[in-house]
């Protein structure tokens, strides 16, 4: 997998949630991360919301878009998942 992100919006991530864009592009690693469309977000892109695992054993929500035909995945933002999102990641998935 490749990943891309911007630099500027990684720092601001870090200082906000405490969450760099290298450990948020871990989670697309774990086997079992839910995927769910995120149309609420962008009206000029398609966007996404992956919950997983992050190689430092944290539920994270990381946004993200596919870029080059969905060959690099471009990381929007990451955070610590909300309970309700690491509740329904350790359930396996179903109704949020």
């Amino acid at each position: 997998m490749l990943f891309e992100w911007d630099e500027n919006k990684n720092k601001v991530n870090i200082k906000k949630h405490g969450i760099g864009f290298a450990e948020a592009s871990s989670v697309f690693y774990d086997e079992n991360a839910i995927l769910f469309d995120d149309p609420d977000h962008s009206k000029d892109e398609e966007r996404f919301l992956i919950i997983g695992m992050s190689i430092r054993t944290q539920v994270l929500t990381v946004s993200h878009c596919y870029r080059s035909k969905g060959e690099v995945i471009r990381i929007i933002s990451a955070r610590k998942a909300t309970k309700s999102e690491a509740d329904y990641y350790v359930q396996g998935g179903g109704e949020l």
